[in-house]
Protein backbone atom coordinates (compact mmCIF):
# COMPACT_ATOMS: atom_id res chain seq x y z
CA UNK A 1 0.00 0.00 0.00
CA UNK A 2 1.36 3.67 -0.75
CA UNK A 3 0.54 6.90 1.39
CA UNK A 4 1.17 10.33 0.18
CA UNK A 5 2.48 12.06 3.16
CA UNK A 6 3.84 15.75 2.55
CA UNK A 7 4.23 15.14 -1.07
CA UNK A 8 6.28 12.34 -0.77
CA UNK A 9 5.57 8.50 -1.00
CA UNK A 10 5.65 6.04 2.35
CA UNK A 11 5.42 2.29 1.70
CA UNK A 12 3.20 0.59 4.10
CA UNK A 13 3.30 -3.60 4.27
CA UNK A 14 -0.61 -4.44 5.13
CA UNK A 15 -0.19 -8.52 6.27
CA UNK A 16 -1.24 -9.85 3.24
CA UNK A 17 -4.84 -8.39 3.46
CA UNK A 18 -6.46 -5.32 2.19
CA UNK A 19 -6.11 -2.48 4.76
CA UNK A 20 -9.39 -1.17 6.30
CA UNK A 21 -9.23 1.87 8.30
CA UNK A 22 -12.74 1.18 10.17
CA UNK A 23 -10.99 -1.61 12.20
CA UNK A 24 -8.80 -0.92 15.05
CA UNK A 25 -5.78 0.05 13.60
CA UNK A 26 -1.73 -1.03 14.19
CA UNK A 27 1.52 1.00 12.94
CA UNK A 28 4.55 -0.99 12.82
CA UNK A 29 7.73 1.23 12.59
CA UNK A 30 10.81 -0.85 12.14
CA UNK A 31 14.70 -0.31 13.32
CA UNK A 32 18.10 1.52 12.13
CA UNK A 33 18.11 0.97 7.86
CA UNK A 34 15.76 -1.88 8.17
CA UNK A 35 12.46 -1.88 6.32
CA UNK A 36 8.99 -3.33 6.56
CA UNK A 37 9.95 -6.85 6.02
CA UNK A 38 11.38 -7.13 9.85
CA UNK A 39 7.79 -7.24 10.85
CA UNK A 40 6.97 -10.75 8.70
CA UNK A 41 5.36 -12.46 11.38
CA UNK A 42 3.27 -10.11 13.54
CA UNK A 43 1.50 -7.86 11.03
CA UNK A 44 0.52 -10.82 8.64
CA UNK A 45 -1.24 -12.41 12.13
CA UNK A 46 -3.03 -9.07 13.29
CA UNK A 47 -4.06 -8.26 9.88
CA UNK A 48 -5.85 -11.42 9.84
CA UNK A 49 -7.45 -11.64 13.24
CA UNK A 50 -9.42 -8.27 13.15
CA UNK A 51 -6.71 -5.16 12.97
CA UNK A 52 -5.76 -2.40 9.70
CA UNK A 53 -2.20 -3.44 9.75
CA UNK A 54 0.44 -0.86 8.59
CA UNK A 55 4.00 -1.72 8.52
CA UNK A 56 5.66 1.24 7.18
CA UNK A 57 8.90 2.28 6.09
CA UNK A 58 10.44 5.36 6.93
CA UNK A 59 11.20 8.01 4.68
CA UNK A 60 14.41 7.17 2.67
CA UNK A 61 13.97 3.49 3.74
CA UNK A 62 12.81 0.15 2.14
CA UNK A 63 10.43 1.57 -1.20
CA UNK A 64 9.74 4.71 0.80
CA UNK A 65 10.45 8.17 -1.02
CA UNK A 66 13.62 10.27 0.84
CA UNK A 67 15.54 11.38 2.34
CA UNK A 68 15.69 10.43 5.14
CA UNK A 69 14.74 12.41 8.77
CA UNK A 70 17.45 13.32 11.09
CA UNK A 71 15.76 13.35 14.40
CA UNK A 72 13.57 11.46 16.69
CA UNK A 73 11.15 14.32 17.18
CA UNK A 74 10.84 14.87 13.22
CA UNK A 75 9.66 11.12 12.74
CA UNK A 76 7.34 11.25 15.34
CA UNK A 77 5.84 14.26 13.43
CA UNK A 78 6.17 11.84 10.52
CA UNK A 79 4.48 9.04 12.07
CA UNK A 80 1.48 11.32 12.62
CA UNK A 81 0.75 12.58 9.42
CA UNK A 82 1.07 9.07 8.24
CA UNK A 83 -1.89 8.39 10.39
CA UNK A 84 -3.71 11.39 8.50
CA UNK A 85 -2.71 9.79 5.47
CA UNK A 86 -4.39 6.47 6.29
CA UNK A 87 -7.60 8.19 7.55
CA UNK A 88 -6.65 7.20 10.99
CA UNK A 89 -7.86 8.80 14.28
CA UNK A 90 -6.15 6.47 16.53
CA UNK A 91 -3.74 3.70 15.88
CA UNK A 92 -1.63 1.34 18.29
CA UNK A 93 1.42 1.77 17.83
CA UNK A 94 4.72 -0.82 17.96
CA UNK A 95 8.41 0.42 17.44
CA UNK A 96 11.77 -1.26 17.33
CA UNK A 97 14.90 0.24 18.51
CA UNK A 98 14.67 3.74 16.66
CA UNK A 99 11.36 2.78 15.88
CA UNK A 100 10.90 2.79 19.27
CA UNK A 101 11.80 6.12 20.32
CA UNK A 102 9.74 7.53 17.53
CA UNK A 103 6.45 6.03 18.66
CA UNK A 104 7.32 6.98 22.64
CA UNK A 105 7.75 10.49 21.43
CA UNK A 106 4.97 10.71 19.41
CA UNK A 107 2.01 8.45 21.86
CA UNK A 108 3.73 11.45 24.52
CA UNK A 109 3.60 14.30 22.64
CA UNK A 110 0.14 13.01 20.89
CA UNK A 111 -1.77 11.52 23.52
CA UNK A 112 -5.21 11.48 21.35
CA UNK A 113 -4.08 9.72 18.43
CA UNK A 114 -2.73 6.82 20.33
CA UNK A 115 -4.66 3.86 21.67
CA UNK A 116 -1.80 1.49 23.13
CA UNK A 117 2.35 1.89 22.74
CA UNK A 118 4.71 -1.54 22.22
CA UNK A 119 8.64 -0.70 22.46
CA UNK A 120 10.64 -3.41 21.49
CA UNK A 121 14.54 -3.07 22.18
CA UNK A 122 13.53 0.23 23.94
CA UNK A 123 16.44 2.45 25.84
CA UNK A 124 17.09 5.63 26.96
CA UNK A 125 19.74 7.52 26.42
CA UNK A 126 20.28 5.44 23.08
CA UNK A 127 23.70 6.34 22.74
CA UNK A 128 25.95 4.61 20.15
CA UNK A 129 29.50 3.42 19.90
CA UNK A 130 32.19 6.26 18.61
CA UNK A 131 33.39 3.09 16.05
CA UNK A 132 29.77 1.88 14.61
CA UNK A 133 28.75 5.84 14.62
CA UNK A 134 31.92 7.04 12.95
CA UNK A 135 32.21 4.09 10.36
CA UNK A 136 28.38 4.72 9.80
CA UNK A 137 29.06 8.41 8.70
CA UNK A 138 31.77 7.09 6.01
CA UNK A 139 29.24 4.33 4.99
CA UNK A 140 32.28 1.79 5.40
CA UNK A 141 31.35 -2.29 5.85
CA UNK A 142 32.63 -1.99 9.20
CA UNK A 143 29.14 -0.27 10.18
CA UNK A 144 26.83 -3.23 8.84
CA UNK A 145 28.95 -5.62 10.82
CA UNK A 146 29.21 -4.02 13.44
CA UNK A 147 25.30 -3.34 13.67
CA UNK A 148 24.84 -7.07 12.72
CA UNK A 149 26.93 -8.32 15.45
CA UNK A 150 25.68 -6.30 17.66
CA UNK A 151 22.31 -6.62 17.32
CA UNK A 152 21.78 -10.30 17.24
CA UNK A 153 22.29 -12.32 20.73
CA UNK A 154 25.43 -14.90 20.67
CA UNK A 155 22.51 -17.96 20.38
CA UNK A 156 21.14 -16.53 17.59
CA UNK A 157 24.83 -16.10 16.10
CA UNK A 158 25.03 -19.78 16.46
CA UNK A 159 21.68 -20.72 14.47
CA UNK A 160 18.26 -21.15 16.24
CA UNK A 161 16.56 -20.24 13.10
CA UNK A 162 13.11 -22.33 12.89
CA UNK A 163 13.70 -23.12 8.77
CA UNK A 164 16.52 -25.43 8.35
CA UNK A 165 19.28 -23.88 6.22
CA UNK A 166 18.33 -20.27 7.18
CA UNK A 167 20.98 -18.24 8.85
CA UNK A 168 19.38 -15.23 10.68
CA UNK A 169 22.74 -13.12 10.35
CA UNK A 170 22.98 -13.65 6.73
CA UNK A 171 19.74 -11.61 6.08
CA UNK A 172 20.24 -9.23 8.41
CA UNK A 173 23.40 -8.27 6.38
CA UNK A 174 21.54 -8.01 3.15
CA UNK A 175 18.82 -5.49 5.10
CA UNK A 176 21.63 -3.74 5.77
CA UNK A 177 23.46 -3.82 2.59
CA UNK A 178 20.16 -2.76 1.31
CA UNK A 179 19.97 0.50 2.65
CA UNK A 180 21.08 3.98 0.76
CA UNK A 181 24.08 5.06 1.83
CA UNK A 182 23.73 7.94 4.83
CA UNK A 183 20.75 5.73 5.87
CA UNK A 184 22.31 4.03 8.68
CA UNK A 185 24.47 6.79 9.70
CA UNK A 186 21.02 9.12 9.48
CA UNK A 187 19.51 6.34 11.90
CA UNK A 188 22.17 5.97 14.51
CA UNK A 189 22.91 9.57 15.07
CA UNK A 190 19.22 10.21 15.72
CA UNK A 191 19.14 7.73 18.22
CA UNK A 192 22.56 9.32 19.51
CA UNK A 193 21.35 13.18 19.37
CA UNK A 194 17.79 11.96 20.84
CA UNK A 195 17.20 14.01 24.50
CA UNK A 196 13.75 13.61 24.86
CA UNK A 197 13.54 9.85 26.32
CA UNK A 198 13.28 10.45 29.87
CA UNK A 199 10.70 13.53 29.45
CA UNK A 200 8.22 11.13 26.94
CA UNK A 201 8.62 7.92 28.99
CA UNK A 202 7.19 10.37 32.25
CA UNK A 203 4.59 11.88 29.68
CA UNK A 204 2.81 8.73 28.57
CA UNK A 205 -0.79 8.32 29.27
CA UNK A 206 -1.80 5.03 27.26
CA UNK A 207 -1.12 1.75 27.56
CA UNK A 208 2.36 0.65 27.45
CA UNK A 209 4.13 -2.36 27.00
CA UNK A 210 7.81 -3.36 26.84
CA UNK A 211 9.76 -6.05 25.37
CA UNK A 212 13.00 -6.70 25.78
CA UNK A 213 15.75 -9.32 24.85
CA UNK A 214 17.69 -10.84 28.05
CA UNK A 215 21.19 -10.61 25.75
CA UNK A 216 20.44 -7.45 23.85
CA UNK A 217 23.75 -6.20 23.19
CA UNK A 218 22.58 -2.76 21.83
CA UNK A 219 19.69 -1.64 24.38
CA UNK A 220 21.10 -3.56 27.74
CA UNK A 221 18.29 -5.37 29.47
CA UNK A 222 19.21 -3.33 32.55
CA UNK A 223 18.93 -0.16 30.68
CA UNK A 224 15.88 -1.26 28.92
CA UNK A 225 14.49 -1.70 32.53
CA UNK A 226 15.71 1.78 33.76
CA UNK A 227 13.52 3.30 30.82
CA UNK A 228 10.64 1.34 31.44
CA UNK A 229 10.54 1.86 35.06
CA UNK A 230 9.50 5.45 34.49
CA UNK A 231 6.37 5.05 32.07
CA UNK A 232 3.17 4.62 35.36
CA UNK A 233 1.78 1.25 34.32
CA UNK A 234 3.74 -0.23 31.80
CA UNK A 235 4.09 -3.37 31.22
CA UNK A 236 7.62 -5.68 30.92
CA UNK A 237 8.61 -9.03 28.81
CA UNK A 238 11.63 -9.87 28.61
CA UNK A 239 12.40 -12.73 25.94
CA UNK A 240 14.71 -15.71 27.27
CA UNK A 241 18.19 -15.69 25.36
CA UNK A 242 16.96 -12.85 22.58
CA UNK A 243 19.31 -10.20 21.56
CA UNK A 244 17.96 -6.78 19.97
CA UNK A 245 16.59 -8.29 17.02
CA UNK A 246 13.91 -10.21 19.08
CA UNK A 247 11.63 -9.89 15.83
CA UNK A 248 13.97 -12.23 14.06
CA UNK A 249 15.48 -14.16 17.06
CA UNK A 250 12.44 -15.07 18.68
CA UNK A 251 9.42 -14.60 16.63
CA UNK A 252 6.75 -16.50 17.88
CA UNK A 253 7.46 -15.27 21.99
CA UNK A 254 7.36 -11.49 20.25
CA UNK A 255 3.88 -11.93 18.78
CA UNK A 256 3.13 -14.19 22.01
CA UNK A 257 3.95 -10.31 23.85
CA UNK A 258 2.16 -8.59 21.63
CA UNK A 259 -0.84 -10.23 21.53
CA UNK A 260 -2.00 -10.99 25.15
CA UNK A 261 -1.34 -7.04 25.04
CA UNK A 262 -2.62 -5.55 21.83
CA UNK A 263 -5.94 -7.43 21.91
CA UNK A 264 -6.84 -6.25 25.33
CA UNK A 265 -9.52 -3.86 25.89
CA UNK A 266 -9.02 -0.90 25.93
Amino acid sequence: MELNVDGRKVFAATGGKAFDAGLPAIIFIHGAAADHTVWKLQTRYFAWHGRGVLAVDMPGHGRSDGPPIPTIEGLADWLIAVLDAAGLERASFVGHSIGSLVTLDAAARYPDRVDALALLGCAFPMRVNDELLDSARANETLANQLTNAWGYGRAAQRGLHTMPGLWMLKGGMRLLEDADDGVLYNDMNACHIYEGGDEAAKALTCRTLSIMGEKDMMTALKQARETAAQIDGVREVVIPKAGHIMMDEAPDETLDALRGFLTQPA
